[in-house]
C-alpha cells in the first residue's frame, strides 16, 4: 500500500483484536490495519510487545503500534487494497516458526 520504510514512529497506539481461532485472528488483525488506513489515515511501520494469549475460549492480540499520518507524498502509493479475503488463508506450523499466507482483493 506504501513505502514503509518511509513511516516514522511518530505515533503510538495500543491495538487489539480477539477472535475464536487463528485464521479469525489474522483476518481481523489484517482488517484492522486496513480500516485504520481508510478510515483514520494511519500507517504503521512498528509492532512492539506484540502478545498473543488465550482467555475464556478466545485468542487475543495485542501489540504497541508505532506510525504516523499517510501522506502521499512521503509515503507514496502501490496498490489499493479493497479488502481482506478469507481466500486460501491459512496459519501454519514448521519447526519453531509459524507460517501465515493471505491474499488481499486489489
Amino acid at each position: 500500500m506504501c513505502n514503509v520504510s518511509a513511516v516514522e514512529r511518530a505515533l503510538n497506539e495500543k491495538l487489539h483484536v480477539e477472535a475464536p481461532n487463528e485464521i479469525l485472528l489474522l483476518y481481523n488483525w489484517l482488517e484492522l490495519l486496513l480500516l485504520k488506513f481508510e478510515l483514520e489515515h494511519r500507517v504503521f511501520s512498528s509492532f512492539d510487545n506484540l502478545k498473543i494469549t488465550h482467555q475464556s475460549g478466545k485468542i487475543l492480540l495485542d501489540t504497541d503500534a508505532s506510525g504516523e499520518i499517510y501522506d502521499k507524498e512521503k509515503h507514496g502509493a502501490k496498490v489499493e487494497v479493497k479488502a481482506v479475503t478469507f481466500h486460501r488463508m491459512e496459519v501454519s506450523r514448521m519447526s519453531n516458526l509459524v507460517v501465515v499466507r493471505f491474499i488481499l482483493d486489489l
